[in-house]
């Protein structure tokens, strides 16, 4: 959905703020040669798309608006469409037109700096013969997947538009794994330093930890169901040889989100570790307070009574009585 209180199907882009021109970059190929440029104008990848040969228009940055109202014209999109490739809090989903096909899925990155999983907004549109991706920014996962159409590397070259879209989403998520890995050895980290030293900062990782672990779960889930939805799909821009295709994508996408739940438990273990051991170091710190009150308590009882103002306390007035007591105080504490 849009802004609020805007007219369905208004283009208004919902995300962060950005600055940066968009990027317009079309791959042109077919079995024998390939076309590569970057465009200023949607317009300019009519001629390519009106070809013999699959399109694919990549766009970087959905921010501008007259950009993506250009699209919906010169490729017949529906305004419904374009308004949530404008909004980015979209979650993943497929729907189907009657000439192409309309996807919402989510790149994960690992940033190493911040030590956290950033995600980005991927727009699909599939045509006959073209792709559409819009991305919020530059910068991908798919540049393996680019050089395999420049290099004319496996497959790709040879067959059409629905087999580009499952190399474009089985980079995506295989990028997940990457993901996984870098939090993998960031949980491993922490059940370290937890035997070590568990102290407040370490609880704050673990559930900021846990907190990634439950949106990237919340992210892989639908598109689960997306893949899903494209191998059950009766649509003629899919064929039978790439279903077969998004089997293997539906199989790692399945593997992806009963490791991201085996995190989870590992995370909610780590929990109860950190308060299993912060209760251990209690116990021991009262064991120690408890041991001083068994020690003090007799002495303050004699302390007590021997330090009251009676006037008549008969062996106070005892020669010896001070040595005594500090015999009998002595032995208690022994």
């Amino acid at each position: 959905m849009g802004k609020i209180a805007s007219v369905p199907g208004t283009v208004s882009y919902v995300g962060t703020e950005r600055d940066t021109p968009v990027k317009l970059h079309i791959l042109d190929y077919n079995e024998r040669d390939y076309t590569e440029e970057y465009i200023s104008a949607v317009e300019e990848c009519l001629p390519f798309k009106e070809g013999p040969t699959v399109t694919w228009l990549d766009i970087s940055g959905v921010h501008d608006e007259k950009i993506i109202n250009e699209l919906g014209e010169r490729f017949r999109i529906h305004p419904l469409v374009l308004e949530d490739i404008a909004n980015t809090a979209h979650r993943p989903k497929v729907e189907e037109y009657e000439d192409y096909l309309f996807i919402i899925v989510k790149m994960a990155y690992f940033n190493p700096e911040a030590a956290q999983v950033n995600f980005e907004q991927v727009s699909l549109i599939v045509g006959k013969d073209y792709v559409i991706s819009l991305q919020e920014r530059e910068g991908d996962v798919l540049e393996e997947l680019r050089e395999r159409i420049r290099s004319s590397k496996g497959k790709v070259r040879r067959l059409g538009s629905d087999y580009l879209m499952y190399g474009i989403l089985d980079a995506i998520i295989d990028n997940y794994y990457k993901v996984l890995e870098n939090l993998g050895e960031q949980i491993e980290e922490m059940e370290f330093m937890l035997s070590k030293n568990a102290d407040q900062q370490l609880l704050a990782k673990i559930y900021s930890l846990k907190h990634e672990l439950v949106f990237l779960r919340k992210l892989i889930w639908p598109m689960r169901e997306v893949i899903s939805s494209l191998q059950k799909s009766d649509s003629e821009l899919i064929s039978e040889s790439t279903s077969i295709y998004l089997r293997d994508v539906s199989d790692h996408t399945v593997h992806i989100v009963e490791t991201v739940e085996t995190f989870r438990d590992m995370t909610s273990g780590m929990l109860d570790l950190y308060l299993t051991t912060v209760s251990n170091k209690m116990n021991e710190v009262m064991k120690v307070l408890t041991i001083f009150a068994a020690i003090f308590i007799p002495l303050t009882f004699l302390a007590g009574v021997y330090g009251m103002n009676f006037k008549f306390m008969p062996e106070l007035q005892w020669g010896p009585s001070y040595l005594v007591w500090w015999i009998i105080t002595i032995i208690l504490a022994v």
